[in-house]
């Protein structure tokens, strides 16, 4: 090489060393002192702790996102989304390919395992979904991701972080009482990390459940079954919602979910004393007669129930009288929020092994919805409210002949003592005592006093149960309705303008009325209403592809073009558009999830009423009880007149 050369060579690319030489010394300078200011971004969550005053949740929960803030912005974390980037690109870590990959095996099971033939307009229809959630991926780096999922747990326990410095800042002046308060609180980490250990490991049934085979539905039935009693309460109660409705399901399947809604494992002895401990500070067997304390009547995801006798004064004699004593299961709160950060972890984990931008809002939404949805649940964990929504519901029932509500004896938070049945039993066991036509009417009797007693709570009362699936309801000789298990009841007050406004705006495919309100029934409306025209176009495309037109002047021209076809569509899409809230990262209210819950557990009830009876039998009832409802109700209250009116002239003779 001649020196002419060299100088070209050296000419060339001095410039080029010099710029990169001026990039890495800019970005190790960047990184250094972004490094050093790291401390700084700490300094206010050390003041919290070293101050003298309590500490507050809102304060907390500031001073950890300004920290976060810091960390997320800092080179390393930029650095890391580029690594992870060059890992995906050279398959080392999942990537979109992967992600696609995994979906469709999981699209080919559900296909493969539906007890009813999937038509492919819906299998495109989703892909044509999918392709628009993944367009534009934004990947988050593996540095991200970990700092997401431990901002999760830490903001999952702010409540519990808080109560404990406050603590430690009362040490010095409390007694040894408090102290030892502390290590109890202390220990719930523990317990937690027990109960979130369970249920993760429970998760792990979904693998064998995919490698059975398509058809075998009672190999399925039993991994199920498995891994709803391993999860424990949260997941029984989802069983419980699905048996309500599982007419659609293979019979093996739907046979081990409603045994959730009959019997689950019962609680453990040395449970139930500790409850009795805490309440009353003395064991069962010093109140009562014949407990047994190993052998409950029968056990839910809340607690056990027993039978028992006790003392009472009636007429001025005291004699022993036959009570039913509901007992809540230990550390239920714990359960439900480690089973909610159980699902959360999970779906925030398949960031990982499905990276895709598009996916983010769609799965925080859906993580944010499920902790929404037990809400719900939550609210039957005490059993002093449970025992306030069966006391007015007790004053309605003394207005029917219809339907009855137990009396309750006694009530507090893990224990509810109340009238036993002696003359009523389980739906299923009722009908099985008739046989031929007396079987078929005693049915038909049932399902008509079940739909009047929901008429009147819903159109009367303007609340009703909320959870009416076989389990909760009882039923005597006279097909009279004894309903149990009041934990969890729905208002409707101040709902039915919002139902009647979504169905109509469904219907109508008019999609400015429907996205406000679905803005109106969503957790954050203020935020929502802010991307209104957002959520107004991705409705006006769902809408589209659904093949939904707005309604117009000509709405009746429109509606008898399309047919029974066209309207059935527009039906469907109002159960099918509420999926679409997590696409939009829209939040429903967990009062409307529940009702959606409510109504497809009674109307599943209602189906099971007529096992054995044709679908033409049962849509005349149907017809027939809801146009008599006014007259029935009118009846009712007579009659109950009357026999009050008989009574007194029994008594005056």
């Amino acid at each position: 090489m001649t020196e002419q050369e060299s100088k070209k060579i050296v000419e060339v690319n001095l410039p080029v060393l010099k710029k990169r030489t001026d990039s890495v010394l800019k970005g190790a300078g960047g990184f250094a002192v972004s490094t050093v200011k790291l401390p700084k971004a700490f300094w206010p969550v050390a003041q919290l702790l070293i101050r003298e005053n309590n500490v507050s949740r809102e304060e907390l929960a500031n001073s950890l996102d300004s920290l976060f803030d810091a960390l997320y912005q800092h080179p390393l974390s930029e650095h890391s989304r580029s690594f992870t980037s060059y890992l995906r690109k050279y398959k080392l870590l999942p990537n979109e390919e992967s992600t696609e990959n995994l979906i469709r095996f999981l699209v080919k099971q559900v296909v493969a395992r539906s007890p009813v033939e999937i038509p492919d307009v819906i299998v495109e229809e989703f892909w044509s979904f999918f392709q628009e959630l993944i367009s534009a991926p934004e990947l988050k780096g593996l540095v991200e991701l970990n700092l997401d999922i431990v901002r999760l747990v830490l903001r999952t326990y702010e409540p519990l972080l808080v109560e404990l410095i406050n603590k430690v800042k009362q040490i010095r002046k409390v007694n040894q009482i408090a102290v030892s308060d502390m290590m109890q609180k202390s220990q719930i980490l523990r317990g937690d990390l027990r109960i979130l250990k369970r249920q993760i490991k429970a998760i792990r049934y979904i693998k064998p459940f995919l490698q059975t085979d398509p058809k075998d539905f009672s190999a399925q039935a039993e991994i199920i079954s498995k891994m709803v009693r391993e999860f424990g309460p949260l997941f029984i109660k989802m069983a419980q919602v699905a048996a309500a409705n599982a007419d659609l399901l293979p019979e093996e399947i739907a046979s081990e979910l409603r045994v959730f809604q009959e019997d689950v494992d019962p609680m453990l002895p040395e449970d139930v004393m500790q409850a009795f401990m805490e309440v009353f500070g003395k064991s069962p067997q010093e109140i009562y007669f014949n407990f047994d304390i190993e052998k409950p009547l029968k056990s839910g995801s809340i607690g056990s129930v027993y039978l028992a006798k006790k003392p009472m004064i009636k007429n001025g004699v005291e004699v022993l009288v036959p009570v039913i004593v509901k007992v809540a299961r230990h550390n239920l709160e714990r359960e439900f929020q480690m089973g909610s950060l159980a699902i959360e972890l999970m779906l925030m984990s398949s960031q990982y092994w499905a990276p895709h931008s598009k996916l983010l809002p769609f799965l925080s939404a859906m993580s944010e919805q499920i902790k929404e949805f037990t809400k719900g649940f939550e609210q039957e964990l005490n059993f002093e409210d449970e025992a306030a929504i069966q006391r007015r519901f007790i004053t309605r029932s003394q207005k029917s002949n219809v339907w009855h509500v137990p009396q309750l004896y006694f009530s507090s938070g893990r224990i509810l003592e109340m009238e036993f049945l002696d003359d009523a039993m389980a739906i299923k066991q009722a009908i099985n005592e008739h046989q031929g036509k007396n079987r078929n009417r005693f049915q038909r009797k049932v399902a008509e006093n079940f739909l009047f007693t929901i008429l009147e709570h819903l159109i009367i009362h303007q609340e009703f149960h909320g959870d009416l699936h076989p389990g909760n309801i009882m039923v005597d000789a006279d097909a009279q309705l004894y309903l149990i298990d009041w934990g969890n009841a729905v208002d409707m007050n101040g709902k039915w303008a919002l139902i009647w406004n979504y169905l109509t705006a469904v219907l109508a495919g008019d999609s400015d009325s429907l996205a406000r309100v679905l803005i109106d029934m969503s957790t954050d409306p203020t935020a929502n209403e802010l991307r209104f025209d957002e959520i107004k176009k991705a409705l006006d495309e769902t809408l589209a592809k659904k093949q939904i037109t707005p309604l117009d002047k000509r709405a009746i021209i429109t509606l008898y073009r399309e047919g029974q076809k066209g309207l059935h569509r527009r039906f469907q899409a109002s159960l099918q558009l509420m999926s679409n809230t997590y696409q939009l990262g829209i939040v429903m209210q967990s009062d409307y999830l529940h009702l959606s819950r409510s109504i497809v557990a009674m109307a599943g009830t209602y189906l099971n009423m007529y096992d054995g009876v044709s679908k033409l039998t049962m849509a005349v009832d149907l017809l027939k009880d809801l146009s008599l409802f006014p007259a029935n109700l009118i009846k009712d209250r007579v009659s109950l007149k009357g026999g009050e009116v008989r009574r007194m002239l029994s008594v005056g003779e």
